[in-house]
């Protein structure tokens, strides 16, 4: 079930006799929302189990109660009640639960959360409510209605709350980041800033690899150089972040009415037909469909 849930996972129990354990789950556009409540046990994500597939995550944890203990990254983590942290499919872990739980864990796609993998790398198996504990208490306030309220929803609600939730997180995990810069990489410092202002100018169609750089005073070599560890080029990085927002867009029932072309054009996208076919290469399915569904 553990496996089925998330991703191939290896569970692990002292006990031979007594166990027992409940999930429920709620998924809503590609985000998972899911609740254990279970007996002591472990779960070990090796390499094996990330070769039989389920990488490119990352899993939020919320403990709602008991006790647990994350490692990843050669980092140790003890949880309580009330603390979040982060990790990633792609990369080995081990949570040992020591006596009774309930947890309650959001996993999504990596390209969904809006900040450079490289980042976010930084802060798997740490707490995040000692890093930032004002805004950890929004997040875990917000997390805890899930998932039995969101069954109840209709999907583009259930969607418009999954989106909020992946805004919270990212906001969280960038303003952790951004709170001592002086002991980052001046290039993830220089990144941070790079992806920030694309966001702010995804609306405008003179945003271009040139015209980021010319505004960061670096050469475009350099920018693309800054980007290769992430695996995408700064097109692509900009592409995919416009073609979530008109996502979104599709599926908010307030922009029913407006034309898929007036939606495009505002976050970029000044070609109808062009934005209709890397919309749909990107999802599967045309900007009409994916607003009809």
């Amino acid at each position: 079930m553990i496996s089925t849930s998330f991703v191939p996972l290896e569970v692990s129990a002292e006990r031979s006799e007594g166990f027992s354990a409940r999930i429920s789950s709620a998924d809503a556009d590609g985000v998972a929302f899911t609740e254990v409540a279970a007996a002591p046990h472990l779960v070990e994500r090796t390499q094996a189990m990330i070769d039989n597939g389920g990488s490119g995550h990352y899993k939020m944890s919320l403990l709602l109660s008991g006790s647990s203990i994350l490692i990843q990254d050669g980092k140790e983590l003890v949880m309580h009640p009330g603390d979040l942290s982060i990790y990633d499919t792609s990369r080995p872990y081990s949570l040992m639960f020591t006596e009774t739980f309930r947890n309650l864990i959001v996993m999504f796609p990596k390209n969904r959360l809006e900040l450079p993998g490289s980042f976010a790398q930084q802060l798997t198996a740490e707490s995040l409510g000692a890093q930032h504990p004002a805004l950890s208490s929004v997040l875990a306030a917000f997390l805890t209605q899930f998932p039995a309220q969101l069954t109840e929803l209709g999907p583009r609600v259930q969607a418009k709350l999954a989106h909020t939730s992946l805004d919270l997180i990212s906001t969280l995990l960038s303003t952790i980041l951004d709170a001592d810069p002086v002991q980052r990489d001046p290039h993830q410092v220089l990144m941070q800033k790079i992806t920030d202002y694309i966001d702010a100018n995804l609306g405008s169609s003179e945003l271009s690899p040139g015209s980021i750089a010319a505004a960061h005073y670096i050469s475009t070599r350099h920018l693309h150089t800054l980007f290769r560890p992430m695996g995408v080029t700064v097109s692509t990085w900009i592409r995919e972040r416009r073609l979530e927002r008109c996502r979104m867009d599709l599926l908010d029932p307030l922009l029913a009415e407006r034309p898929v072309s007036a939606l495009a054009s505002r976050w970029g996208f000044v070609d109808a037909a062009h934005f209709s076919r890397v919309f749909k290469a990107a999802y599967g399915v045309s900007p009409t469909e994916a607003r009809r569904a």
